[in-house]
């Protein structure tokens, strides 16, 4: 007999203004599969595509499946993994793939679908691959949570509820992403990237030598840029720019001192390449910027 508790599951129609939005969450649900229990239960609840989960389907959408408990397993092309509590699923469009709890302990599964041009994006771009569609995220309340408030929008369908659910389930992507970061960096890697960042703080009054920096940590400086890269999303030198403009933001905000006597103190000799990596940065001139504090 197929049975399951706390189960909440729900497809959503979207319209053409909606899709202009260019992020849609199209269905959103939490389940409870018991032991011995046929997958997915109560098949007729689920549109004629979503019910061939087990046996093998692709969708036109994205879809985030988080297993709580229980067992499983997980095909995805050639690939195959296997389920267990913490584990992520990131489900492409176009790309077919199957899943199912191990018929004799069951699981428990909450997922969020999602589409538009923004989602598809990230696709193009890399940010999301079918390189990266398995994660073991592991248990955590917060991810709990943010499926539970997707959960509440979804209930209410409040105004603008696709753009808040939308809003919970790019956080979910950034989570998975983050952790997923993470995992891949080994704290040899951390530990070279906060070696340079105090070298670089250590320096921010003058110019900095990557060269000796890199052979400070005992490291190449092509070795350097590639780890500091990967791990921060900036070069070194980006870096340091970044965190020499924003300690003279704040040196601005702080003391009545001239543009150019600001930018000697940072080491840049010329106050007009300053004032445009300023710019660059904050969106406004240094001059620009005294102004608006001292208003």
């Amino acid at each position: 007999m197929e049975k399951t508790w706390n189960s909440f599951l729900h497809y959503l129609p979207y319209s053409s203004e909606d899709e202009k939005m260019g992020m849609l969450c199209t269905t959103a649900g939490s389940m409870e599969v018991l032991p011995n229990t046929v997958y997915p239960p109560a098949k007729n609840e689920h549109p004629a595509l979503f019910r061939k989960v087990a046996e093998g389907r692709i969708l036109s959408e994205f879809q985030l499946v988080y297993i709580t408990k229980g067992q499983g397993d997980f095909v995805f092309e050639d690939q195959e993994y296997k389920l267990v509590p913490g584990s992520m699923m990131l489900i492409l469009p176009g790309k077919k793939h199957r899943y199912k709890p191990v018929y004799e302990i069951g699981w428990h599964e909450h997922w969020v679908g999602f589409s538009g041009d923004f989602f598809h994006r990230l696709l193009e771009e890399g940010f999301l691959s079918s390189k990266r569609i398995y994660f073991e995220i592991g248990l955590h309340d917060h991810i709990l949570e943010s499926f539970s408030q997707i959960f509440d929008e979804v209930k209410s369908q409040k105004p603008l509820f696709q753009l808040k659910a939308c809003e919970k389930i790019f956080s979910l992507l950034v989570e998975v992403l983050t952790h997923e970061r993470r995992a891949e960096q080994p704290n040899y890697y951390q530990n070279i990237v906060e070696k340079a960042k105090y070298l670089m703080e250590s320096s921010i009054y003058g110019d900095i030598n990557l060269s000796n920096i890199s052979d400070g940590i005992g490291i190449s400086s092509s070795r350097l840029n590639e780890i500091f890269k990967t791990y921060t999303s900036m070069t070194p030198y980006q870096y340091y720019i970044h965190i020499k403009i924003h300690r003279a933001a704040s040196l601005l905000e702080q003391e009545n001192l001239p543009i150019k006597e600001v930018a000697a103190r940072f080491g840049f000799e010329d106050p007009y390449h300053f004032s445009r990596l300023f710019k660059n940065k904050t969106g406004v001139s240094p001059s620009e910027w005294k102004n608006h504090i001292n208003k």
